[in-house]
């Protein structure tokens, strides 16, 4: 056992955020719906240690249908179809190790951001709501590290999510805070999770997603029920200058992530033994078949599928602040997945699912 230290060398140097402290002496329920999600949430604790089966070993065959997540599905490509099985199975195991890195270093953010917002809020139910995100942060933390270890190894956080992470953390703005993680950063999760969960066929790793998507659900579901209570309350700067940072938080998951993320992963795909010139030859040959059967103006990932629709439904997405979204996904994406214009780029926005919970175990669309 090493010696303890105040100081670790894995530790980031200190980061300095704003951070107000709100008492408030009114403890009688005055959100209904965030001290009813509390209860449930209180009653629905698990123990990663324990309600997982860490014994079973990884079955790499069955992981290998694991999604990559990297918005045009390059698995499909004639040239990476042509790999020899292991070699696919390698590139999924390292390319997962890294997706769920991700997913683990994010959850740690939620973790920083969930103890400030019991801090910040200045509602007792919104306080306590926070408080047992908080836990279960910690305990996704526990489970994703576990699993990564299981797996490969834990990767390096990603720029582009450390700098939303940095922002969300450093703004005094209580609700800038529930936007940048409650909103964007739990939708861009929750919708990655539902995918991985649906389509993976190794068991531990679909019970693990199984637990956490369920805890997802009810952090969206703060989110939204407290935002869009509060976003009445605000005058038109202070509703343009929510809607803004809703913006830069995605625009640098998506922009940056499209020359970082895909950047890193080129370099992991080269280690297993992948011609990335050929592969890139081949998904731009094969692109439009790839994507033929995407209605035009069908999301092909989680912006337009899930934080969108959110956003419009705390009242935070107006056209002004719409046209930006279109334009930016537009340049990563393309006119077929994102709109040719504003009007249809909207039209095909889908409503939230009536139960975030069911529609993440697959039950509904």
């Amino acid at each position: 056992m090493s010696a303890f230290t105040l100081k670790t060398q894995t530790q980031e140097p200190d980061l300095a955020t704003a951070m107000q402290v709100v008492y408030q002496w009114n403890y009688d329920p005055d959100v209904e719906e965030l001290r009813s999600l509390y209860a449930k949430a209180t009653e629905a604790q698990w123990v990663g240690s324990r309600d997982l089966d860490w014994d079973q070993e990884i079955d790499l065959v069955k992981f290998s249908t694991t999604p990559l997540g990297t918005g045009v599905p390059i698995e499909k490509t004639s040239y990476w179809r042509s790999l020899p099985q292991e070699t696919s199975v390698e590139l999924t195991r390292r390319t997962a190790a890294f997706r769920l890195s991700q997913f683990l270093h994010g959850e740690q953010g939620a973790l920083m951001v969930a103890a400030q917002l019991v801090n910040a809020v200045p509602h007792t139910d919104a306080k306590f709501y926070a408080a047992t995100q908080t836990m279960d942060e910690a305990r996704h933390v526990e489970v994703f590290a576990r699993y990564i270890e299981k797996l490969d190894e834990i990767r390096p956080i990603a720029p582009a999510l450390k700098g939303i992470l940095d922002q969300t953390l450093q703004t005094g703005d209580w609700m800038k805070k529930l936007v940048g993680m409650q909103i964007v950063v739990e939708g861009l999760a929750l919708y990655s999770f539902r995918e991985m969960r649906t389509l993976t066929a190794e068991p531990l790793l679909r019970e693990l997603l199984t637990y956490v998507a369920r805890d997802e659900s009810r952090h969206h579901a703060y989110g939204v029920q407290y935002i869009e209570r509060c976003v009445p309350c605000l005058g038109h700067a202070e509703r343009v200058e929510l809607e803004d940072f809703a913006l830069e938080c995605a625009r640098v998951l998506i922009d940056r992530n499209a020359q970082g993320l895909l950047t890193t992963l080129v370099q992991i795909w080269t280690e297993v033994g992948v011609d990335p010139a050929k592969l890139f030859t081949s998904l731009h040959e094969e692109r439009e078949e790839l994507t033929r059967d995407l209605p035009r103006g069908r999301r092909l990932g989680p912006v337009q599928g899930f934080v969108l629709p959110t956003l419009r439904r705390c009242g935070l997405l107006s056209e002004r602040v719409a046209s930006h979204f279109h334009g930016f996904l537009r340049e990563n994406f393309g006119a077929r997945v994102a709109g040719a214009d504003v009007k249809e780029f909207l039209q095909y926005l889908p409503e939230l699912p009536e139960d975030t919970a069911r529609w993440l175990m697959g039950e509904i669309q």
